[in-house]
């Protein structure tokens, strides 16, 4: 769920199919369809339900992408893709987008020809272990077997904390975190590690919650969110104001059970804006001027989605923290809509 540390061969293909795929809007409106790169199943974040459907705080976003540019947020695909694979299936135009726990980095942004438009997650590296160890602080775990997915840089970051502590590990690579918690759960790795926020997730699905622990110390910076290739600046567009649209509406009080409500009765400038009330503002994304507010009917806004999903109440019961609104102490700040 972070830094693909396969850069070279990647880099030089997507120099090529950086301006070879600019025009995403216009392909996904012919397509009638948004085909979004997702975990390929991480609970509270983009899994799959009983039915097969979507659903998760990534999913949602998707979804409301898509009912901004096509009007109906049901007109997604989702494609599960591994932390080896999302970059380059990005980069190939397999998917329009790639909304994965994806971590923002420097040789992503420039090695790889990417574009993370927002930060819809601000998160950070974290351990998990049994009860029973009896472990309560990640530097009690000199050497411990930890599992880490292979194609991260959770590996250098794993990598980079020992050494700092002057201690030893052994690390157990798994693919993905179904194989991580399988791997887990059977005691082949002493400890797991992963973005904490992927820990939490990961814990609600185990059979004895209580049983694990996501130890105190966060070992690294892990900025995450949606991804477009390099060059496709209205598509990148799109995506960013969507997702913005989704935190002003927080801002301004706009759910999604009240918006015909505030939008019949609205004074403030910049909610009709928003809505498509007042100016072109949609047109001027090449979408229609509803975009935005159909965005917000999809599933709601930014703290909706992250409340139904991951938030206090749910069983992986993370708080705001840093992404709370900017307004609350938190990091979630939205440009302007003006």
């Amino acid at each position: 769920m972070k830094k693909s540390v396969f850069l070279g061969t990647l880099a030089a293909t997507t120099v090529l199919t950086g301006a070879a795929f600019a025009g995403t809007l216009d392909d996904v409106k012919a397509r009638g369809e948004l085909i979004c790169g997702a975990n390929p199943g991480l609970t509270g974040f983009a899994a799959p339900d009983a039915n097969g459907v979507y659903q998760g705080f990534d999913a949602s976003l998707c979804k409301a992408i898509a009912a901004a540019v096509l009007g109906d947020p049901n007109k997604v695909k989702f494609v599960p893709l591994t932390s080896e694979t999302r970059f380059t299936a990005l980069a190939s135009g397999e998917v329009d987008v790639l909304i994965r726990n994806s971590t923002w980095t420097y040789s992503r942004d420039h090695d790889l020809k990417l574009d993370f438009v927002a930060v819809n997650y601000y998160d950070g590296q974290g351990f998990m272990v049994k009860k029973d160890l009896g472990v309560s602080s990640a530097k009690e775990l000199d050497g411990a077997t930890v599992c880490i997915q292979t194609g991260t840089t959770t590996e250098l970051n794993l990598a980079d904390f020992f050494k700092q502590n002057n201690s030893t590990y052994t690390p157990v690579t798994v693919a993905d975190d179904a194989e991580a918690q399988r791997n887990y759960l059977a005691g082949t790795c002493d400890a797991f590690t992963t973005d904490a926020s992927g820990l939490a997730a990961s814990r609600s699905s185990f059979p004895d919650p209580e049983n694990h622990i996501i130890l105190p110390e966060i070992i690294s910076k892990e900025p995450l969110g949606p991804v477009v290739r390099h060059g496709d600046n209205q598509w990148g567009d799109v995506v960013r104001w969507t997702f913005n649209a989704l935190l002003i509406a927080e801002e301004k009080g706009i759910t999604k059970a009240n918006l015909a409500e505030v939008e019949a009765s609205t004074t403030d400038p910049e909610v009709k804006r928003l809505l498509g009330l007042e100016g072109d503002f949609g047109v001027m994304a090449g979408l229609d001027n509803a975009a935005f507010k159909n965005a917000i009917l999809a599933n709601g806004n930014y703290g909706e989605i992250f409340e139904a999903n991951i938030g206090a109440s749910t069983p992986i019961g993370l708080a705001r923290g840093l992404n709370a609104l900017w307004t609350q102490g938190g990091l979630q700040y939205a440009a302007p809509f003006r």
